[in-house]
């Protein structure tokens, strides 16, 4: 009965904006550290981003740092992730992990043991 559902992935053009939906159920997100993690066809899994159990520590990888914001909405136990300026080399599955407590994250570290099943986000012109 542990979920997490991704949404809101499409297909938009360069320079465009999306803003991803993770939405739990089961459990409360706020007692877990949140990923965000992308994989590209024949590429391994990236780490885009992460929020530590508290929501106040937050850390982006190197290539996604100010174009993507991940944030949280307790209140419908739904963590988001906001992306701008979008690349073609964006174009991934998009997945959401979560992992009971942490009070700080890495963006490289993808030991979670829940996932969701990924939506998808194409850049295309």
């Amino acid at each position: 009965q542990l979920q997490l559902v991704e949404s809101g992935g499409g297909l938009v053009q360069p320079g465009g904006s999306l803003r991803l939906s993770c939405a739990a159920s089961g459990f409360t997100l706020d007692y877990y550290t949140i990923g965000w993690i992308r994989q590209a066809p024949g590429k391994e899994r990236e780490g885009v981003s992460c929020m530590s159990s508290s929501g106040r520590s937050t850390n982006y990888a190197d290539s996604v740092k100010g174009r993507f914001i991940i944030s949280r909405y307790n209140a419908k136990n739904t963590v988001y992730l906001q992306i701008d300026s979008l690349k073609p080399e964006d174009t991934a599955v998009y997945y959401c992990a979560a992992r009971y407590g942490g009070s700080w994250c890495s963006p490289t570290v993808l030991a979670y043991p829940y996932w969701g099943q990924g939506t998808q986000v194409t850049v295309s012109s």
